[in-house]
């Protein structure tokens, strides 16, 4: 077989997997930017590999290992990439000064776009809303790293303890024994699955349409209504957390930069299987401008939780326009 038809025949088995694996390097690393790298790694590694590539292994569990070894080296030496909250402090009054930490590694979302398949793609599986939540790669970067790829390669992707312990080196009790911890830590981190609601019922759709109509009128009473009585606000690169309707609406009118109605537009958009939007903030010159990118956490009762990222690096990301033309 020539260079060629090499290249062409591992491009051809390789490429369906892409999706499958961005989503992996992203649970693994909660960032959407290191995901993007550790995936061309990946495949640079494979591709320069690809001769030797026997065939003991099918070749997707063959890229798996490349991308978490890669990740893993990636990883160390690392600290974890939190949220505000996860920073351990307390709660924070919404009229105090924000304090803005950009030399933190924060968490970032992953648009949803980035990782859609098809429904009869095998890909849909590895990449379904309940395994990339907001709140679940916040609670697993908490976990050390190989534990964290332990879990993921057992529960997500339904490894063997076998096949983990031959990838990472390691015995299966070892394996086992790494999955029970890492598990255990989970359930004390991630809200159950059945706390997160869909938003496709009529109720939710309204909540989502009033959350709009609240924002871009900068409606404060109207902002209150919409969080349950514990909700919680955060948005890194900022340290603070706030939490419930009144706090967050009042951080909102205290500290937020847009005047009134019209200053602030909402374009939607998803991110971890969550509803999500582009936020642009109208500018002196009358221009609306990327400010931020909330993402929301709805339930029965309201939205329990926002986290607005002020990366503006992610509009490009999501495929949001620069600029929001009249």
């Amino acid at each position: 077989m020539t260079t060629v038809d090499s290249d062409q025949d591992f491009l051809a088995l390789a490429e369906p997997v892409r999706r499958e694996l961005l989503a992996h390097c992203y649970r693994m690393l909660g960032s959407v930017h290191d995901a993007e790298d550790m995936v061309q790694e990946t495949y640079l590694r494979a591709w320069k590999a690809y001769d030797r590539f026997e065939g003991r292994s099918s070749l997707r569990t063959w890229l798996y290992t490349i991308a978490t070894r890669t990740c893993l080296t990636a990883l160390e030496g690392r600290g974890k990439r939190p949220l505000p909250t996860g920073l351990g402090g307390p709660r924070t009054g919404p009229e105090e000064p924000l304090v803005d930490r950009p030399e933190v590694p924060w968490l970032e979302p992953i648009p949803d776009a980035a990782l859609t398949a098809e429904p009869n793609d095998p890909a849909t599986i590895v990449t379904s809303r309940q395994s990339i939540r907001l709140a679940l790669v916040a609670a697993l970067q908490f976990l050390p790293p190989r534990q964290r790829a332990v879990l993921l390669l057992r529960d997500v992707l339904a490894w063997k303890a076998a096949e983990v312990a031959d990838l990472l080196d390691t015995t299966t009790a070892a394996v086992n024994s790494s999955l029970q911890r890492a598990r255990a830590q989970l359930d004390e981190l991630s809200p159950s699955e059945d706390t997160v609601v869909e938003p496709t019922t009529a109720e939710q759709r309204d909540l989502l349409d009033r959350y709009v109509k609240a924002f871009e009128a900068k409606d404060i009473p109207a902002i209150v209504t919409l969080f349950t009585s514990d909700a919680v606000w955060e948005m890194p690169p900022f340290t603070g957390w706030y939490q419930g309707g009144a706090d967050i609406a009042r951080l909102v009118d205290t500290q937020c930069p847009a005047d009134g109605p019209g200053d602030m537009r909402l374009v939607p958009t998803s991110a971890n299987g969550q509803p999500a939007f582009g936020l642009y903030m109208r500018d002196e010159d009358g221009v609306h401008r990327p400010f931020n990118l909330p993402v929301l956490t709805l339930s029965p009762g309201g939205v329990t939780h926002v986290a607005s990222f002020f990366d503006l690096r992610l509009f490009e990301v999501f495929g949001l326009p620069a600029v929001l033309e009249d």
